[in-house]
């Protein structure tokens, strides 16, 4: 308060200055008309009204009429008035400076008007875009606050919600608005404005609807950005609650697609080597066997819980590679051991596919889990020879590219469109057109997928309708990040 009023008082001061020098000049060395004084007066009040508002421009209308009447107006240096036109041109004079000056003054309210409301247009605008980069709409809410009180350098911020009734705040010793004077503000339709705390209450409507409400401390914004601002929080509030339920429907959808593919897996995978097993189970107890046919018996229940082992296998590891819970032991090896340890353990699954292994000798060295990328070369191979053609050939190829060992198990099967493509490497999903003529349970490729990934690889697949398909996975060559 104390610096304003010392503003005030340089400023009359610095008016009062500036009219002694006009009158002194034109008093003293420049003898002009009676005109020219006046217009050089009018122009003095002009500027102090459109720099430094009313009360001085008025101010200085007085004085200079004062002055112009004791300086220029006969008789000279006295304040008395001789002819009548005189006294019509000291109060034209007069008038036209205090109209003038509120003229100025208007001009210059409406331009502070007019900067102010652009300032709010960018900070809207900058609100706006805070809102819209942000990429979890579920987090924006609780980030709303704050970024309010950011954008409009606000001391602080505090939204109410009535759907959680929750208070979010801009920061956690922001207390200058009470959970109670929110929910209050919420249900009203005005804007409450505290003056002994500089705090500004807001409903936020959507439509006609409140949904909430906002509380601001600091420097004042106009109604009308503070209207814009909650209607900007109202669509991002409405937004998190539209994303949070699409998620929720997406898992529930989600859930049952894994729910069916695994029922399906069962019935069409499960149950065989379980029925082969209870087959040969009964044969052995009913039947009246001899000792090759009793061996016989033997081997389809030795190979068909073998199968059932692998499956529950296949099982167990997925789970362990969603939960992250799998230990890497990283060492340098070449693809080449990968890829026999893989062919050894397909006993003998690649029978009827002759196999071309291209691995050049130069290839280098790459720290990975043999064990595991064995393991994704061996699903890469058992889905090749799944759907190929029997006696058609399984190619296997590596070379280096962008730094990185990239090995290739290519197939002439019927090949993979662009629509399955994309969930090829998806759990329990298998093609369409061979889902039930091919054994498996759409488990081998989202194994593969998880292990290369571990490994801080990535794997693709290309394919050609009726020419066969070419899965790829790379490894860097620098040592994965633990």
């Amino acid at each position: 308060m104390r610096r304003s009023v010392k503003w005030s008082l340089i400023r009359y001061g610095i008016s009062t200055v500036a009219l002694a020098a006009i009158v002194a000049v034109y008093f003293r060395w420049a003898h002009v008309n009676e005109t020219t004084v006046a217009l050089t007066l009018l122009i003095l009040i002009l500027l102090v009204s459109a720099n430094w508002g009313l009360r001085q421009a008025i101010y200085l209308s007085f004085l200079a009429s004062a002055a112009f009447n004791f300086f220029f107006l006969p008789p000279v240096l006295t304040l008395t008035i001789r002819e009548g036109r005189n006294w019509v041109a000291l109060a034209t004079f007069l008038v036209t400076g205090i109209v003038a000056s509120q003229l100025a003054e208007r001009a210059r309210q409406q331009a502070k008007l007019a900067r102010r409301r652009q300032r709010e247009a960018e900070r809207l605008y900058e609100f706006s875009q805070q809102m819209l980069v942000k990429a979890n709409v579920i987090d924006l809410v609780n980030d709303l606050p704050a970024m309010i009180a950011g954008t409009f350098n606000l001391a602080g911020a505090a939204m109410y919600l009535r759907e959680k009734d929750r208070v979010y705040r801009s920061s956690p010793n922001y207390m200058d608005v009470s959970a109670a004077a929110l929910r209050d503000a919420a249900f009203s339709r005005d804007h409450r404005y505290e003056e002994e705390r500089d705090v500004t209450l807001v409903p936020i409507l959507l439509g006609t609807r409140p949904i909430g409400s906002v509380g601001i401390t600091g420097s004042r914004v106009s109604p009308e950005a503070l209207d814009a601002v909650c209607g900007l929080a109202a669509i991002a509030i409405e937004r998190a609650g539209a994303v949070e339920t699409l998620t929720r429907v997406e898992a529930s959808r989600e859930s049952e697609r894994l729910r069916n593919a695994l029922l399906d897996s069962v019935a069409h995978e499960l149950r065989t080597p379980l029925t082969s097993i209870t087959a040969a189970v009964t044969s052995l107890q009913t039947a009246p066997l001899d000792e090759e046919q009793r061996g016989e018996m033997m081997e389809v229940i030795e190979q068909e819980a073998r199968r059932l082992d692998r499956l529950v296998g296949q099982a167990m590891e997925m789970a362990e590679l969603d939960a992250h819970e799998i230990h890497l032991d990283v060492k340098p090896h070449s693809m080449r051991e990968a890829v026999d340890e893989a062919m050894a353990e397909m006993d003998g699954g690649l029978k009827v596919h002759p196999v071309d292994v291209r691995l050049p000798d130069s290839l280098p060295k790459v720290e990975f889990d043999l064990e595991r990328i064995a393991k994704v070369v061996q699903h890469l191979l058992e889905n090749a020879a799944k759907y190929s053609p029997d006696g058609s050939p399984i190619f296997i190829s590596a070379e280096v590219a962008k730094n990185r060992l990239c090995t290739s198990v290519a197939d002439r099967g019927s090949g993979v469109d662009d629509f399955e493509r994309m969930m090829i490497f998806d759990k329990f999903y298998r093609g369409q057109g061979q889902r039930y003529r091919v054994q498996g349970t759409g488990m081998g490729l989202a194994i593969a997928k998880a292990i290369v990934e571990a490994h801080g690889g990535t794997i693709e697949v290309t394919s050609q309708a009726g020419h066969g398909s070419v899965f790829t996975f790379c490894l860097p060559l620098q040592k994965p990040a633990s």
